[in-house]
């Protein structure tokens, strides 16, 4: 049997998303990436050695940004004292969000034991669609393949709303233009967004949010974090590797991955063990930025627990330094 996670491991991880957080917010609208990653990377690899686990990232940042990082797949993270835990992390979701200086920017992080987060190396990209719990048990996965106008008619049934009532969180990506035309055509209102996938697909996943979907391609290593929170929400998530390049097509190819497979927050996170945080980084609809006076930070931040499904918020004040 497997180590269990200590139950206050989310409070753990907060103080993690929160360093980084804080650490990235300096570089606000500053428009140097490099620094602003290379910050919120350090600050987050130095509170992760205090964490009680003995962590391997599942899903690096090779597939993001090409180089190398401490957030590779297959590195190790935590202090080894504790747990085996499978880890995705992103220390800034929104980076150039966050160095334009706009709103949506958050640090996330998500453990599970070890073995239990699906990893489709070398796939970057996937199809999604995000729910919450109020729809999660109608959503199927015919849903992927079918007209948005079906999908969302079947949202707004549930939901027992018009479809006109519908907002659904979208990338503004010139691949999504055909299912932004297919979505406005249904009638349903259309949230933009540059950047901020996870953050999406949290605000999906949670009830009562003015968002009721999320529809689109994105990241793999984003979508494993997303599910983590899904899951833990009591939300619903289909996925589909769907690759944006030649070389991406042939390189899943040769690793044997099925292209036609339609997977479920249960296939990207097999175990209710989860442990999810999240800090915002620049005020957002998810959560409020950080804010700096006179040598302290103020932070707000998300943590969830699937097996008791737990969701706090969490506002925290520090002294910082400079």
């Amino acid at each position: 049997m497997h180590e269990i996670p200590e139950r206050n491991m989310g409070f753990g991880l907060v103080r993690v998303t929160e360093e980084a957080a804080v650490a990235a917010g300096r570089w606000m609208g500053l428009g140097n990436r490099k620094e602003a990653d290379q910050s919120a990377v350090n600050a987050m690899l130095a509170a992760l050695e205090t964490i009680d686990m003995d962590g391997v990232i599942v899903i690096g940042e090779e597939g993001r940004h090409g180089g190398q990082s401490p957030f590779d797949s297959g590195n190790h993270v935590g202090n080894k004292n504790g747990p085996e835990m499978d880890v995705v992390i992103d220390p800034i979701d929104g980076t150039q969000l966050l160095i334009e200086g706009r709103p949506g920017a958050i640090s996330v992080v998500g453990v599970a034991p070890r073995g239990s987060l699906w990893s489709p190396s070398p796939a970057i990209y996937m199809e999604k669609i995000v729910v919450d719990r109020e729809v999660a048990s109608a959503l199927v996965p015919e849903c992927l393949d079918a007209p948005a106008a079906w999908t969302l008619a079947l949202i707004a049934r549930v939901k027992q709303k018009e479809i006109r009532d519908l907002i659904v969180f979208i990338l503004d990506r010139p691949r999504h233009a055909d299912l932004i035309a297919e979505i406005r055509m249904a009638g349903a209102r259309v949230a933009l967004n540059d950047e901020g996938d996870i953050a999406g697909a949290i605000l999906a996943a949670t009830p009562g949010n003015n968002v009721d979907v999320l529809m689109g391609i994105g990241g793999v290593a984003e979508g494993v974090t997303a599910a983590c929170a899904v899951k833990a929400l009591g939300g619903a998530m289909l996925v589909r590797i769907a690759p944006q390049s030649k070389q991406e097509h042939e390189k899943i190819m040769q690793a044997g991955l099925d292209l036609n497979r339609v997977l479920t927050c249960d296939d990207l996170v097999q175990s209710d063990e989860i442990f999810f945080a999240a800090t915002g980084i620049t005020d957002g609809p998810l959560l409020d930025g950080v804010l700096y006076h006179s040598g302290r930070a103020w932070t707000h931040s998300l943590v969830i627990r699937a097996e008791t499904g737990i969701r706090r918020e969490i506002r925290a004040e520090r002294l910082v330094e400079g």
